[in-house]
């Protein structure tokens, strides 16, 4: 079985798979704080509960934009697993040409997110990753990642609300039952809500034009499934984009 972990800001998201089956996904908090032995009790009580026993994992990957957790997860693969995990990132076989100005500057998420994105709906095609940050990403009909934009998350954003006004309260972010809001509250989910419906159907316009052809959209990521159904050039939801595109390029580099 191949334990795959996409290492976030906010999640760390973790992944067993039995072939290419995604039999097992959990979402663990991010804390730098944590020690390697920490995440790894928490890890084995995942796995115990889910019936499966640490020897049945045999191969393991990562891909990390949070690094001083990085050497924590290899370390947790070796100790608790005894194998090697796989760091995306330089010299790690992705089987997507990266058509960046600075190559290295790009997010292992992203890239990783780009290559599921490409296997699942082709090219040209946008990949919308609604994480920390809401990143877009673009890949040409021959399967080379192009590059893309990147903007406050939707939480990022009503957090900034709260922290930087001395009246407007922390909020659920959520749709609210009409445009016009009745209530601060109301007022506030509906500027974000609405609001960035409009920049995710703009950057997606934006990016489309200077594809210069039709491109097909898939998004991912934790307010995806909220924000794609109000933005109709959203073709497809995959909640597990990144951990798919993990498991791809594992078997691109498979020993």
């Amino acid at each position: 079985m191949l334990l795959a972990l996409d290492i976030g800001n906010t999640t760390v998201a973790v992944g067993i798979f039995e072939d290419k089956k995604l039999i097992k996904n959990w979402k663990l908090r991010s804390d730098k704080d944590k020690t390697c032995d920490e995440y790894g009790m928490i890890l084995l009580d995942l796995l115990k509960f889910a019936g499966l026993e640490p020897g049945q994992i045999s191969a393991a990957i990562l891909s990390s934009v949070v690094p001083p957790l990085t050497p924590i997860f290899q370390t947790l693969c070796q100790n608790i697993f005894h194998i090697k995990a796989l760091v995306v990132g330089p010299g790690l076989r992705t089987g997507m040409p990266i058509l960046y100005d600075a190559p290295l500057e790009v997010g292992a998420d992203r890239v990783v997110a780009a290559v599921a994105g490409f296997e699942k709906i082709g090219g040209p095609c946008i990949v919308v990753d609604f994480g920390t940050a809401t990143t877009f990403d673009a890949v040409s009909a021959k399967g080379e990642y192009l590059g893309g934009a990147i903007a406050p998350g939707i939480q990022i954003s009503a957090e900034a609300l709260y922290l930087k006004t001395a009246k407007l309260p922390r909020i659920e972010v959520r749709k609210p039952p009409r445009t016009i809001g009745k209530t601060t509250v109301t007022s506030m989910q509906s500027g974000l809500y609405f609001g960035y419906v409009g920049l995710v159907s703009n950057i997606i316009g934006e990016i489309k034009k200077e594809l210069g052809e039709e491109a097909k959209v898939i998004s991912t990521g934790g307010f995806g499934d909220q924000i794609s159904v109000e933005v109709h050039s959203i073709q497809a939801y995959e909640p597990h984009l990144v951990l798919e595109g993990l498991r791809i390029i594992y078997e691109r580099n498979r020993p």
